[in-house]
């Protein structure tokens, strides 16, 4: 029987499948560790499944294991903040050893050195008005094992020094004990995550890896590295969710090698969400703050949706709907690991003070994956009623191929783009980079100011409007290699 409580029906109504943190020995001080009042009540839950309580209070822990038919309440004014292996007796649990680790790197591989995980469960949520703090968890984590290491960094990271690197990309035997996720998903199905709010949660808020059957709804997030990230997922929903990350991006979908095999993400809708690149924590208390210009790898600061990079199963059955972007980089749609993205429909998105390119279709040769990755492919893409005001003048809204493998079939409707300006002819032919790492940045100033399709077939624009605050003294759109029908188009005259 099910009752509903603080808002949900996930919350059972038989006293004897409630489990209160407190009765298993919780303080809530916020100075002694309750990370074994925490697993002690999630374990008796799970035996016949029920609602594990976390009233207000501040609790701290270490890793929680989350158990198949549990929900985790957090009750508004309950706070489950990490420890901090520096400074608390304990650490988090190692990652683990038998991960598949070659192509993605270290956060992508490894769930357990988290504050909270699950691995091969059923019928799991974490609900509630509560908060989640990482303060002792790490961002940083080694890079993948790839022998190549071909497109492993964005090119704006090339004058950076090994010492810089490895400040961000420590060595492996530094993670042990160090959690670097806030919640870390794997293999699981049926899982709800609904209406509280995270705060510093490491390299990745949620990682959720071959998940099936998700819900994620009304959370919000301010967080200093990745917000969402969604790996070889299937069934997903995101609704309603805020998450500001000036460092990385807000909502990133991907496919990589993390499971042991190439598998897509499909079936995925993200709706009425709010993503942004305001200074880090400024989001949740409101200031919304300005201070911040560049991220760690030397671009603006980031916050937004996107596809890709690990790419190697693909994407199919992706929408995108309703979302606002503010301070922060441009929707991106990218595979450059063999695997095809297709079937893509976007509609009613606005952007505001965008940070590098609006749109960023890339297709590329990268190839992070074993012996027989091949190029993967671009196609079936729907993108309409979009609108994106003082973008970054650098960088026109772009479809970048490859000579010997085109983007296809893309359909651009009522798209309105206005630009900041100013910008100067281009200097010569942009180098392809086919093994780059994907990002606007990677060519330099796009050669036209409002539109660049290069090595691409089928695109059809209809009613497109771009617009400049001063004169630009590049092309409004340029296409090289490039099949484009164009209608309806609107642009300034001087």
């Amino acid at each position: 029987m099910q009752a509903k409580v603080a808002g949900s029906s996930l919350v059972s109504q038989d006293e004897d499948r409630v489990f209160d943190v407190r009765q298993f020995g919780a303080r809530g001080d916020g100075r002694v560790l309750d990370t074994a009042a925490f697993n002690a009540a999630v374990a008796a839950a799970g035996e016949r499944g029920g609602t594990v309580i976390v009233p207000p209070g501040r609790y701290l822990c270490f890793s929680i294991h989350l158990a198949s038919g549990v929900t985790l309440l957090l009750c508004e004014g309950a706070v489950v903040e990490a420890a901090d292996p520096r400074r608390h007796e304990g650490r988090y649990d190692l990652p683990e050893r038998d991960a598949a680790v070659r192509y993605q790197d270290f956060g992508h591989s490894h769930w357990r050195n988290s504050l909270i995980s699950g691995v091969g469960l059923r019928d799991v949520a974490i609900i509630g008005r509560g908060r989640i703090e990482g303060t002792g968890l790490t961002r940083d984590g080694p890079g993948a094992r790839w022998a190549q290491e071909t497109g492993e960094r964005p090119l704006s990271m090339t004058d950076l020094s090994e010492a810089e690197i490895g400040e961000l990309e420590p060595d492996e035997a530094a993670m042990a004990g160090q959690g670097n996720k806030a919640i870390a998903l794997k293999d699981c199905r049926n899982v709800v995550l609904r209406d509280f709010t995270i705060e510093k949660g490491g390299h990745f808020a949620i990682l959720a890896t071959g998940v099936r059957d998700m819900e994620i709804e009304g959370l919000s997030i301010d967080t200093e590295r990745d917000g969402i990230d969604l790996d070889c997922v299937r069934g997903a929903r995101v609704r309603r969710c805020r998450v500001n990350t000036p460092n990385d991006d807000a909502i990133v979908l991907k496919s990589s090698l993390a499971l042991g095999a190439a598998v897509p993400t499909e079936d995925v809708l993200i709706e009425d969400c709010l993503v942004s690149g305001y200074d880090a924590g400024t989001m949740l208390d409101g200031r919304f703050g300005r201070t911040q210009l560049i991220a760690p790898d030397r671009d603006r600061v980031t916050g937004r949706i996107k596809l890709g990079t690990e790419s190697n199963g693909g994407f199919r059955g992706i929408r995108i709907r309703d979302c606002r972007f503010e301070r922060s980089r441009g929707l991106a749609l990218e595979t450059v690991d063999g695997g095809t993205l297709e079937d893509v429909d976007i509609s009613g998105v606005t952007m505001r003070e965008v940070t590098s390119a609006p749109l960023f279709l890339r297709l590329g040769d990268r190839r992070r994956g074993p012996p027989g990755t091949g190029i993967g492919a671009l196609r079936g893409i729907r993108i309409t009623d979009i609108e994106a005001t003082g973008v970054d003048p650098r960088f026109a809204a772009t479809i970048a191929g490859l000579p010997n493998a085109p983007i296809r079939d893309v359909r651009l409707s009522n798209v309105r783009l206005a630009y900041e300006g100013g910008g100067q002819p281009s200097r010569g032919p942009i180098p392809l980079y086919p093994g780059a790492y994907p990002e606007p940045s990677m060519f330099g100033p796009t050669p036209a100011w409002g539109l660049w399709v290069r090595d691409a077939e089928d695109v059809a624009v209809d009613r497109l409007r771009l617009e400049i605050e001063v004169p630009d003294a590049r092309p409004q759109i340029l296409t090289e290699r490039a099949g484009v029908s164009l209608s309806s188009y609107y642009h300034p005259t001087y």
